[in-house]
């Protein structure tokens, strides 16, 4: 069974950073790419970045290039999205998936950006 499990959310006032961290089970991981894709309410999932299994490549949305980092540890199945500068505007509940669409994603964590 796929199990993916974020953490890391909370809330921050502008500009401020945050690390969200998802715990990854059930698949074989390090052949796998990983997404992160958030949510804000009454709006359809946005796509925010990809890591592919070996992490030598990313991919990054235009909304958040050059503010996010997408990152893993495959000794830890773990993969990490390091957030600066954050705005308003990201607030959102933040899901990592297996795939670029949030299909098969985790329960999500919550991010508030206060201004």
């Amino acid at each position: 069974e796929i199990q993916l499990v974020e953490s890391g959310g909370g809330s921050v006032q502008a500009g401020g950073s945050l690390r969200l961290s998802c715990a990854a089970s059930g698949f074989t991981f390090h052949l796998t790419a990983m997404s992160w894709v958030r949510q804000s309410t009454g709006q359809g999932l946005e796509w925010l970045a990809t890591v592919t299994g070996l992490g030598g490549r990313t991919a990054y949305a235009d909304s958040v290039k050059g503010r996010f980092t997408i990152s893993r540890d495959n000794a830890k199945f773990t993969t990490y999205l390091e957030m600066n500068n954050l705005q308003p505007e990201d607030t959102a509940i933040y899901y990592c998936a297996i795939d670029t669409l949030g299909n098969t994603r985790g329960q999500g964590t919550q991010v508030t950006v206060s201004s």
